[in-house]
């Protein structure tokens, strides 16, 4: 079952992390308000191969067969064919390209430039930009579905939530919804961040505790909430 995306890169556990050997040029990531404190950034920091790693480990997934669309699936289900889609922390645009795929009108946003490119040249139809989703603000905004997955909430710096929440909620158009999913332990409480999706004018709909559409219960270890504007 779709607990948590194959997308997150994990935090801890060396035979999960890019290997120092995978060398890349160090380049500067524009960081916005965010700093130090987004942890994406700082992997990067510490490791600048670590983008390519992943980049690499999505695509020996998808060579393997793996099932990289689970999250896609759930949201496909949720609009009609032809729906506008922002891919808030898009990374190499695994879940907007499938709904891309689908027949829907995706916009990608995520910091990192290489994630960005590889987003481009995999799925060359829809729009990948470089942007802080904290400061989120795209012309003819009115999307149908704002999707979040890989964990992207745990990732952020925490003085950002909420004001990405509220993006969130500006970017929405009549009747849209927000889908917000990501994994227990990881530094954001599950029970804060519906408290910080309140605060930012949005209401959980459903809560549920996976992809594949398994009830939310308090102590899960992961955490889909779909949010409509309150």
């Amino acid at each position: 079952m779709w607990r948590s995306s194959p997308a997150s890169p994990p935090v801890e556990g060396p035979d999960r992390r890019a290997p120092a050997s995978a060398k890349a040029p160090r380049r500067v990531i524009y960081g916005g308000p965010m700093g130090t404190d987004n942890l994406w950034l700082r992997q990067i920091a510490e490791n600048p191969g670590h983008s390519r790693w992943y980049i690499q480990r999505f695509r020996d997934m998808a060579a393997r067969g793996d099932d990289l669309a689970g999250e896609a699936r759930l949201v496909d289900a949720m609009v009609p064919r032809g729906s506008r889609v922002l891919d808030a922390g898009c990374g190499t645009g695994r879940v907007g390209g499938h709904l891309a795929a689908a027949g829907h009108d995706v916009v990608g946003v995520d910091l990192d430039p290489e994630l960005i490119e590889e987003a481009r040249s995999r799925h060359p139809g829809s729009a990948w930009l470089v942007g802080d989703l904290s400061e989120l603000d795209l012309p003819g905004a009115g999307f149908d579905v704002i999707v979040c997955a890989g964990n992207v909430m745990t990732f952020v710096a925490p003085s950002t939530r909420r004001e990405i929440l509220r993006r969130f909620r500006a970017h929405l158009g009549t009747g849209g919804r927000a889908v917000v999913g990501f994994g227990a332990g990881r530094g954001y409480e599950h029970e804060e961040f519906l408290t910080d999706a309140k605060a930012a004018g949005l209401a959980a709909g459903v809560v549920l505790s996976t992809w594949d559409v398994r009830p939310w219960t308090p102590g899960a270890d992961f955490l889909v909430a779909l949010l409509t504007v309150a």
